[in-house]
């Protein structure tokens, strides 16, 4: 006995029921056409994930029940076909003494145009990027239900997402009967995750003795990134198939019975490195936000230096060259190299290029503040001005045109300040926010050896990436003159902001004193400057922002 089993492995988007319903109804005809009889859909696919406070609102309660029945109607002529779809549910609940809202976080199974089961997730997270308990309630209940041809149906136990994470939910479909596990999700990515979620799972197949089938979701939303990387497994645990990455699939699994035993097959993708899926990330979250948003492309500020060129690579590759702008602004301080580099690297991408000088607007600058300056030395103040002269003329183009303007800063910088508010820090989306600095020499040595999406060989000239980084917002600037080697700073970064590391445990590492207390206490004084930053792609465990929860008016130090 043979069931084949498909995977809507698909990029939803927040509140467009109409599309999403679309959408699974297209995988559903499509599924079944090519024989299978199942069709799992991601964790609340039907309004899109996360919808955040939406879920607050009973306008959207009541547009999500609307579509499922929708679509419950619209799949009600296939045939034996089975399909799982992730949706919010509920409501006011009345208590003997007040009425409360009791919203669930459900997935309902349909067939022959009917719900035939729906279950609500039992493990509600509520850490990093998670708030669940804000929105919902948790269920207490079990599903497993039928899903194949008349005389030829298993029994499938159903989890979303969290529920595999515990023992108890899949234990208790195995106690009901099931023959198989479908787990359904939306597991923001960070690097490692989808093989941390396959080791998971393969717990969770060995301790019930049952294959387990995860279907996982795909896209950008907003600072989050879904992966794909849907996946099944024996009960072993061995990997029996496993879908593409960061691309939108339909993906089959043949689930057969013999002897009383149940295994998975299929095509397996092959495991990837760290840098490949890093790229796929930041390209999916640049085109998503911007095809989500609307926006008809993308500009920044291409200064020479690395971050810009990788923005850029990025941006080209997510967009194509002809909705990417490049604007280089140099001011007195801005070396020759920066401007040939600069050159360089747009025509390669092939990108439309322009040059602004700063200069005149420095000039006014310092002209109209000099009575107030007298007898003051020149310091941050003036690097600061042309930081926020070149944000204004960005942000100037951004408002005529209508492109969105991409930061260029990184993790590093967004730890210890090394930023200008309302100036580099001016724009709409910060692509490689969660980027360490050291990560940022890595990726952009990775894209020079590879083009994975076919744009430019060996975008980013080798002087970019070998030069000392600098600002170039004074004489013979670099960043190291303020700030620790970037192999010790993001190192610091890493273990104190991320992995919540002691003082005394980086001390024991062997990293000094001097350097531990500088980039810490420049990690607590920063978060004001964090806070009105724009939203960036999150790929790491813990990134600035949802993952990092900190009081601005602070006296605490360790």
């Amino acid at each position: 006995m043979t069931l084949k089993i498909c995977v809507a492995q698909l990029n939803f988007t927040v509140g467009d029921f109409a599309g999403n319903v679309q959408k699974i109804v297209d995988a559903a005809h499509q599924a079944h056409a090519q024989g299978a009889r199942l069709l799992l859909t991601p964790e609340l696919s039907l309004c899109g994930y996360a919808a955040e406070d939406l879920y607050l609102r009973p306008a959207f309660m009541q547009a999500s029940d609307d579509a499922l029945k929708d679509l419950t109607h619209r799949l009600a002529g296939l045939r034996d076909m089975t399909v799982v779809v992730g949706h919010p549910q509920g409501g006011e609940r009345r208590t003997p003494s007040v009425a409360v809202q009791a919203r669930f976080n459900c997935a309902s199974v349909l067939r022959h145009g009917q719900v035939v089961a729906t279950y609500a997730k039992r493990e509600l997270p509520n850490y990093q990027v998670f708030d669940e308990r804000r929105y919902f309630v948790p269920g207490n209940g079990v599903c497993v239900f039928d899903a194949g041809e008349e005389g030829a149906r298993m029994r499938v136990g159903l989890l979303i997402c969290e529920d595999a994470w515990f023992e108890e939910p899949s234990r208790l479909a195995q106690q009901a009967g099931a023959q198989v596990l479908a787990v359904i999700n939306a597991s923001p990515f960070h690097v490692g995750k989808g093989y941390e979620r396959e080791a998971v799972m393969a717990e969770r197949a060995r301790a019930t003795g049952l294959p387990l089938v995860y279907a996982h979701l795909v896209g950008g939303q907003d600072e989050l990134v879904f992966e794909g990387h849907s996946f099944a497994l024996n009960a072993d645990g061995a990997v029996a198939a496993r879908a593409p990455s960061f691309k939108e699939a339909l993906f089959g699994v043949d689930l057969e019975v013999a002897d009383g035993a149940a295994r998975c097959s299929g095509a397996i993708e092959p495991v990837r490195s760290a840098e490949a899926d890093l790229w796929d990330a930041l390209v999916l979250g640049v085109r998503d936000y911007l095809g989500k948003n609307r926006f008809p492309g993308a500009l920044l500020g291409l200064s020479g230096g690395i971050d810009s060129a990788l923005v850029l690579a990025i941006a080209v590759d997510a967009l194509g060259a002809d909705k990417v702008r490049t604007v280089m602004m140099p001011s007195p301080y801005t070396a020759d190299i920066s401007w040939i580099d600069a050159r360089e690297m747009a025509q390669r991408m092939g990108v439309r290029y322009d040059e602004i000088s700063i200069a005149p607007e420095f000039a006014a600058f310092k002209a109209s503040l000099a009575a107030d300056f007298a007898g003051r030395a020149e310091d941050t103040t003036e690097e600061n001005i042309q930081a926020r002269i070149r944000g204004t003329l960005l942000m100037a183009l951004s408002n005529k045109f209508g492109s969105i303007v991409l930061t260029t800063g990184n993790k590093s910088e967004m730890a210890t300040g090394y930023c200008t508010l309302y100036g580099d820090m001016a724009g709409g989306f910060a692509v490689i926010k969660d980027l360490l600095k050291t990560r940022v020499f890595a990726l952009a040595r990775w894209r020079n050896a590879y083009n994975p999406y076919g744009t430019c060989d060996r975008p980013i000239p080798e002087r970019i990436i070998t030069r000392p980084p600098s600002a170039e917002l004074r004489p013979d600037q670099t960043d190291q003159d303020s700030l620790p080697p970037y192999e010790v700073l993001d190192a610091i970064i890493e273990c104190y902001m991320e992995n919540d590391t002691s003082m005394e445990q980086l001390l024991a590492a062997g990293f000094s004193q001097a350097d531990v207390e500088k980039v810490t206490r420049l990690i607590q004084i920063n978060e004001y400057k964090r806070r009105q930053s724009p939203i960036g792609i999150r790929v790491s465990h813990r990134s600035f922002g949802k993952d990092w929860r900190y009081p601005i008016s602070n006296w605490f130090r360790a």
